[in-house]
């Protein structure tokens, strides 16, 4: 697949080849995001060192990441290196030698720690003396969100304050859909987003099937046989140290608990013993927390919990409960299955998609910037789907997201939009001055809709995908 997008981190990495004393880059997300793709990319167009830890001793370790410099640096490899602080002596001395600054890419760190602990001290000491003296570029990266962060920002860590670049790889945006599965059309655009979300990896499994995407999902995801069946459970297996004990918290939030009462019920835990397990899901990026407008969210006492990513909302959704079934049912039956969930689903996605679209989004005709976008909902008032405020706090955006699988009729329109006019709001939450902004989303309208109905902006995927 084509190198999308990720010109924020390639400009982060490229401003650290103009340090002069060399630099380090700390780069972490989810697994399958596209870290592995951005480093190696950026190694290539430099001449850089790559090398990727796995779970061998820390003895082959060190002979596979001698092998990977000595593609650099000739003759690296033909000696043995007892320990760690002595390769990493003999690469600054070499590299030195050679003119040679980097970039060097060390990626899945935590596998490297998990089998020499004393790793990241030798790292620190060496990134401190002989790699500054050689200059060199050396960036670190892992999935493990957890440990990543703990690596350089835990006041304690032999890292902390040493990263010159520290970012996450996050999710590609939905306007990179059009052009990665060769479509225009809306309710397809919605649909891919449904199955795939942002996550590289599955955009480039998805793309080679040649199908429907409710098809595509069926086989890589329903079918026991296809490659993505079991994914999010490698997902929090891969994690070190190991995730599993998150998994009835997705399970119960898959299942339709948000509230922190009510997955606590579900999983069969005590609401005062999940703190921990929930940020770690928010940490892997799996699972995000929600308060709504106007709410502190220190305070959080409505919070509510939702699934991030679509596909493993999906599959939490469908996948988890019918395992069973789903090793023995035939093709239609599994389809059959995917589409009794498959509306719900792609509202969900919709309004993700709008809040993503919204934040990250140029084309829209609404005025913007807008800050992060979040709902509104108390007791018994009226919810809305999306709020936010402009950057200036000039105007408040109060929008509803509406999804059919076809295009709305003007008739369709006129009723939704007169439905947003006359809904309230909280006036103790308008900030003074600031100009109220409804609006209506819809994927795809019929021809010739007008752009406002009833004082109400009708905002289509089209107004993003041009």
């Amino acid at each position: 697949m084509v190198f999308l997008n990720r010109v924020d981190e390639r400009r982060r990495l490229d401003a650290l080849l103009r340090e002069q004393e060399g630099a380090l880059a700390v780069v972490y997300g989810r697994r399958r995001i596209g870290k592995t793709r951005l480093l190696t990319e950026w190694c290539n167009e430099y001449g850089g060192i790559y090398f990727v830890a796995d779970e061998s001793s820390a003895t082959f370790q060190r002979r596979y990441f001698a092998e990977a410099i000595a593609q650099r640096l000739p003759g690296f490899a033909d000696v043995e290196y007892r320990d760690w602080r002595g390769l990493f002596e003999r690469l600054s001395q070499d590299a030195l030698g050679a003119i040679f600054r980097g970039p060097i890419v060390i990626d899945e760190l935590p596998y490297l720690v998990a089998s020499a602990p004393e790793l990241t001290s030798v790292l620190q000491q060496w990134l401190d003396h002989s790699a500054r003296r050689a200059g060199l570029i050396v960036a670190v990266a892992g999935s493990s969100q957890q440990m990543m962060q703990g690596l350089v920002l835990d006041q304690s860590a032999p890292l902390f304050g040493r990263a010159a670049a520290f970012f996450e790889v996050k999710p590609l945006l939905p306007e990179y859909l059009p052009a990665t599965f060769h479509t225009k059309a809306p309710q397809e655009i919605l649909n891919l987003f449904t199955a795939w979300g942002g996550v590289p990896r599955y955009w480039e499994l998805a793309r080679h099937e040649k199908a429907a995407t409710l098809d595509r999902v069926t086989d890589l995801v329903l079918d026991p046989r296809g490659v993505l069946h079991d994914e999010p459970l490698r997902l929090i297996l891969e994690e070190t140290p190991s995730a599993i004990e998150v998994r009835p918290l997705l399970d119960s939030i898959g299942c339709g608990a948000h509230r922190l009462s009510e997955i606590a019920a579900r999983a069969g835990r005590p609401a005062t013993s999940l703190s921990r397990p929930l940020e770690r899901l928010r940490t892997m990026g799996l699972v995000s927390r929600e308060v709504p407008f106007g709410e502190n969210e220190r305070g959080g006492k409505r919070s509510l919990y939702e699934i991030t990513d679509p596909f493993v909302r999906c599959w939490y959704r469908v996948v988890a409960p019918q395992r069973g079934m789903l090793q023995t049912a035939p093709r239609n039956a599994r389809k059959a299955l995917l589409i009794r969930h498959w509306a719900s689903l792609r509202g969900q996605a919709w309004e993700q998609l709008c809040r993503i679209m919204l934040t990250h989004g140029t084309r829209s005709d609404l005025r913007g910037p807008w800050r992060s976008v979040t709902r509104y909902w108390h007791g018994s008032e009226p919810e809305w789907d999306l709020v936010s405020l402009s950057d200036a706090a000039s105007s408040l955006l109060l929008g509803e997201c509406k999804a059919k699988n076809r295009p709305f009729k003007i008739s369709e329109l006129a009723q939704e939009a007169e439905l947003i006019a006359s809904k309230p709001f909280p006036r103790a939450l308008i900030p003074g001055g600031s100009r109220l902004v409804r609006a209506l989303f819809v994927p795809e309208v019929t021809p010739n809709a007008p752009k406002e109905i009833h004082g109400v902006k009708v905002c289509t995927l089209k107004d993003w995908f041009r």
